[in-house]
């Protein structure tokens, strides 16, 4: 019978949630898509042909076991259907929002590969997970037994937050410190509400605050605490800030006014969102309202961007990518997204000079074309000299990526050994740094990457951290607190 339920792609095409109107989408910030009902959740999970090697759960950085919850889902065994996929992602509300499933699990699926249409799993896991919180099945962590151990957390992003649950569960007491007001990270200051709605973050760490992890925020390690005092404190650290430095252009003109990097656009319209005083924003500096907006950049961060100057009533937006729209580094659904709402895409095309007398009132691009491949396999774009044009912009955001701060000169912590890239040298097996009792995760590790391998990193350093305090506590022979 219950084979019955399954293997219905023949029989059933593929349907995603239903997006809201361009018109309606462009005017708030709400997100795009509407939720799926039950029946169409069942339906859609029913398409899964339930293949022998399953490629969306080998594709999938956390490895969910995306056919058995399609299958619960499809006989209407939701809480089961959410047990499950709770077991292997610590967010799956988020990653079901926000994860590339074009690029991993849906791209993978072995009837999308069929020509029948991928199972739309995304949006099955995201109908889960809310319906979870809406029922009430979403609790806080029963601790068995607690620990005598602490563990420290700098940095409360995706890979600090996994970690700290996993820890947590395991009964030890746990301690996040954070530079800015509010937990989440990128997902609260780096995501717009349109793909990632801040109430959905802000129930998690509140679940979090319930479960006995205790944040400390607006807490800067090197400032308020260096590293080696905050490791005095704690059985073990883990270093998850994550990678927020912006990378730079370097062409005249830079210096011009009205020319910003991504994240503080981003942040400055997320606070107004969350309904905070923002000075640069109030004053219509970080408001793209009625300016010709200028984006450089072609990953998910620039996509963010554009979007988000439509819905602050841009009088126009562009984005400069130099490569075509098929070497696209960002997610093409998201790109597909942005056209609909009106952005205008330049592809082969690089800024070459910022123009203006005190603000940026042009900027003088060169056209590119696509040259032997690189490394990657992917072609280099070479300009083509003499074929340059301009464009005129009062307001430009730089979306070229970022790189990581200087942690040891920042955490006063000159041992603390780091790649040619600034990254953080860990040892791949333990996730400990040089330092000893001191683990980093998530993409001050790995560089700039996705939010689900941030939560799969995370899961792995809480495991290392777990193995790590309970060698120590075998040495001395101690065993759990009274």
């Amino acid at each position: 019978m219950a084979k019955e339920k399954m293997l219905k792609f023949v029989d059933i095409s593929q349907q995603s949630p239903n997006k809201r109107s361009t018109n309606k989408r462009k005017g708030d910030f709400q997100e795009i898509y509407d939720e799926f009902i039950n029946e169409k959740a069942k339906e859609q999970s029913s398409r899964c042909s339930q293949c022998g090697v399953p490629f969306c759960q080998v594709h999938c950085p956390l490895h969910n076991n995306i056919p058995d919850w399609l299958k619960l889902t499809a006989e209407g065994r939701l809480k089961e259907a959410y047990d499950l996929a709770q077991s292997t992602n610590n967010m799956p509300e988020v990653c079901g929002r926000i994860c590339p499933q074009d690029r991993l699990c849906e791209g993978n699926c072995v009837i999308e590969q069929s020509g029948h249409g991928t199972v739309t799993i995304g949006s099955v896991e995201k109908y889960i997970t809310d319906t979870a919180w809406e029922k009430g099945w979403v609790k806080p962590i029963n601790i068995q037994r607690e620990m005598k151990e602490s563990v420290g957390i700098i940095g409360a992003g995706p890979a600090g937050l996994a970690c700290a649950e996993e820890l947590r569960k395991l009964g030890f007491k746990i301690t996040i410190y954070d530079r800015y007001d509010r937990p989440g990270g990128l997902l609260i200051y780096g995501i717009p509400n349109f793909k990632l709605e801040k109430s959905v973050v802000l129930r998690r760490t509140k679940l979090l605050k319930k479960s006995g992890i205790n944040f400390v925020q607006n807490f800067e390690v090197g400032k308020d605490k260096t590293l080696e005092e905050i490791k005095k404190k704690h059985d073990a650290v883990l270093i998850a800030t994550g990678v927020y430095k912006p990378r730079e252009i370097e062409i005249p003109g830079s210096n011009l006014k009205n020319i910003f990097p991504a994240m503080d656009f981003l942040t400055a319209s997320n606070k107004k969102g969350l309904g905070d005083k923002v000075k640069l924003f109030d004053n219509g500096t970080l408001n793209a309202e009625g300016k010709d907006v200028v984006v450089i950049g072609g990953g998910d961060t620039a996509m963010d961007c554009v979007r988000t100057a439509v819905r602050q009533k841009a009088k126009s937006v562009k984005c400069l990518y130099r490569r075509d729209k098929e070497n696209m580094p960002g997610s093409a659904r998201e790109v597909a997204n942005a056209e609909e709402e009106g952005v205008n895409f330049i592809w082969l095309t690089s800024p070459k000079k910022f123009i203006g007398q005190e603000n940026v009132s042009e900027i003088e691009v060169s056209k590119m074309k696509l040259g032997e491949p690189d490394y990657t396999g992917r072609r280099k774009p070479v300009i083509e000299k003499g074929n340059e044009f301009k464009i005129s912009t009062n307001l430009v955001i730089k979306s070229l990526g970022f790189d990581p701060e200087d942690l040891p000169k920042l955490f006063n912590s000159n041992e603390l050994a780091v790649s040619k890239w600034g990254t953080i040298k860990i040892d791949l097996k333990t996730m400990q740094t040089n330092i000893d009792g001191v683990f980093a995760a998530g993409d001050i590790v790995r560089g700039a990457s996705l939010v689900v391998w941030a939560i799969r990193d995370g899961r792995d350093a809480a495991s290392q951290i777990e193995n790590y305090i309970l060698q120590k506590r075998k040495n001395k022979k101690e065993y759990y607190a009274a």
